[in-house]
Formats: C-alpha cells, structure tokens, sequence
C-alpha cells in the first residue's frame, strides 16, 4: 500500500515538532551544546522534508489533471 506525500509530509512535521519541542526543553544553560543542536538540527530536516513533499504532492496533482 502506498502512503500519500501529504500524509507522509504530516508526519515529518509532527516529528519536527517534536525535536523542536525537545531541543527547546533541553536547553539548559546555553544552546550551543550537542544535547540541543542535535534535535535542531534534526527537525530542520524533518521540516525540509515536509516542504519537499508538499511540492511533490502539488506537482503530482498538476500531472494528473
């Protein structure tokens, strides 16, 4: 079975969410150390993915009109 792009790009943005969420939560003392740049840097790509996605769903939906 197929997953949708728009359904998968949900998903990837909760996630990203959720590493922000926990990026944010772990910023102790100050942000530049590995136990909060790691989920940053995770959720910039979780977000990126979500845009790549959306643009994919977009282009699909043009095609098939």
């Amino acid at each position: 079975m197929r997953m949708s792009p728009i359904f998968m790009a949900l998903l990837y943005f909760a996630m990203g969410v959720a590493f922000t969420y926990i990026a944010a939560h772990s910023a102790e003392e100050s942000l530049w150390n590995f136990r909060t740049l790691l989920p940053a840097l995770i959720a910039t790509f979780n977000f990126a993915v979500t845009i790549r996605l959306i643009i994919t769903y977009m282009k699909i939906k043009k095609a098939n009109k």
